[in-house]
């Protein structure tokens, strides 16, 4: 057996892990293929090199969506908002036309998305919005609902394949006002534009070579790219998979350790695609996937563990426990969200961990207010610990 990793309680994790995340959100909008997302990505790669790990960026190609100025503009207001990424755009001259319900004969339908959840894996928030795309309307608005009131963004799900009219996402803080217009089907004019942009984007990628290379590899991933700063939703995750590499880096492991950090997770996780085309047979070759998801230490929330069978729930759920954290298992075979989801579809052995959150594709999931950095701390210390065991065979 290796030596497992003991934490002493002077250790520095804490400022270690809010040290990434305020760099992480000192970087500004993370969204994929920008400047920042770019920056970001050497950024890691620094994280991996001070570490002793030789990371390196892995492109590929995607339309960078470039949003240019999109609004609702009725009864002398102007409601600005972002176009939805997997849909039409209408131009800089926009559509004219009246405002109504879903399946009128209005030519601008106003819809409204459930609040998001993470803690209901069946639940699908863009039913509104899947509808509007088969309906005959020439453009939506998009009320896009959180458990407060505000703008929260929806992922480009269709990415790689936009259907449907021009949709405008606009913070439901507008909804009693709109609601109003529907009913007097006030004449609108709506701009819902965008560039699509020719560019890269890049997944960040290691690994930690083990003492027997015939044992099949562990691998740790984990988003990297998202709406706004996102703190919580990507900082969480990205200083586990930190944690979790430093551990694994000076204990020098039985099995083949990889990493990778995905952008493109907003835009129909084009990222994970794009390194499994590189390596088609990882999926089920690797003895585990551990995919760190969204929200990881958000404030006062619950967690939920998606695993591929019992004997990843039953690991997942110990080493949770180690730390004095409990959660709830999600259904067997229920598939998870995001780039996990892609591992389910494919047959990987896998544990996927999410948190809820107040914040999820807002604005404001900003350091330090949207992460509870004792609380991370110990989701990376179990799972750092964990992976470890992992990666020995002694789990």
């Amino acid at each position: 057996m290796m030596n497992i990793m003991h934490y002493a309680p002077s250790d520095g994790l804490e400022q270690r892990l809010g040290a990434l995340i305020e760099a992480y959100d000192s970087q500004g909008n993370h969204r994929s293929g920008t400047a920042v997302d770019h920056d970001s990505a050497q950024w890691l790669v620094a994280c991996a090199r001070r570490l002793g790990v030789e990371a390196a960026l892995e492109p590929f190609a995607l339309d960078r969506i470039d949003p240019q100025p999109s609004y609702l503009r009725l009864a002398n207001r102007c409601i600005g908002g972002v176009p939805l990424f997997d849909a039409g755009f209408t131009g800089p001259d926009g559509i004219r036309g009246r405002l109504g319900a879903l399946e009128s004969d209005a030519e601008i339908a106003v819809i409204e998305t459930a609040p998001f959840t993470l803690m209901e894996p069946q639940k699908e928030q863009r039913d509104a919005v899947m509808a509007a795309r088969r309906n005959g309307h020439r453009a939506v608005v998009v009320l896009t609902r959180g458990k407060h009131p505000g703008l929260f963004l929806l992922n480009g799900s269709s990415f790689k394949a936009p259907c449907g009219p021009p949709m405008l996402q606009v913070s439901s803080a507008e909804t009693e006002w709109l609601n109003e217009q529907v009913a007097a089907r006030a004449e609108a004019t709506i701009v819902v534009d965008g560039l699509r942009t020719p560019a890269q984007a890049f997944n960040v990628t290691a690994t930690i070579a083990g003492s027997d290379p015939d044992l099949p590899p562990l691998v740790i991933m984990t988003p990297r790219s998202g709406w706004w700063q996102c703190a919580s939703e990507r900082g969480g995750g990205l200083a586990c998979w930190i944690e979790t590499m430093r551990v694994l880096a000076q204990a020098k492991p039985a099995r083949d350790c990889h990493f990778v950090a995905c952008s493109a997770h907003e835009l129909g996780f084009l990222g994970i695609d794009a390194y499994l085309e590189r390596r088609p047979d990882l999926v089920t070759r690797a003895y585990q996937w551990i995919h760190f998801g969204a929200n990881i230490g958000s404030p006062r929330q619950a967690n939920l563990v998606h695993a591929s069978d019992d004997r990843a729930e039953r690991w997942a759920v110990r080493v949770l426990q180690n730390e004095g954290l409990t959660g709830a298992t999600a259904e067997r075979g229920s598939p998870p969200r995001g780039e996990a989801g892609t591992l389910h579809r494919r047959g990987a052995r896998y544990v996927a961990l999410v948190c809820d959150t107040e914040v999820f594709h807002h604005a404001a999931d900003r350091w330090p207010d949207a992460v509870d950095v004792a609380l991370l701390a110990r989701y990376a210390r179990a799972f750092a610990t964990g992976a470890l065991q992992l990666a020995n065979g002694d789990a």
